[in-house]
């Protein structure tokens, strides 16, 4: 499941980073993926909306596996 993750974290990532962010991936286990969100977006006020709404909702689109993505 990690290997599917990191590819929609992979289409996921331009998006990211045209706004000076980017996310690294700390673990898959149980369903559940803990990230790491960096740059620009570690610090952002919205990085919370950007996780959950966003990254967490593609996420459970692509890989219905996935029950929540979490920040670290």
């Amino acid at each position: 499941m990690e290997e599917k993750v990191i590819k929609v974290l992979d289409k996921i990532r331009p998006r990211l980073q045209a706004d000076g962010g980017d996310v690294e991936l700390i673990e898959v286990k149980d369903g559940i993926v803990k990230l790491k969100l960096t740059g620009a977006c570690g610090a952002c006020p919205m990085s919370q909306l950007t996780l959950k709404m966003g990254i967490e909702n593609i996420l459970k689109k692509e890989i219905p596996e996935i029950k929540e993505v979490v920040a670290i």
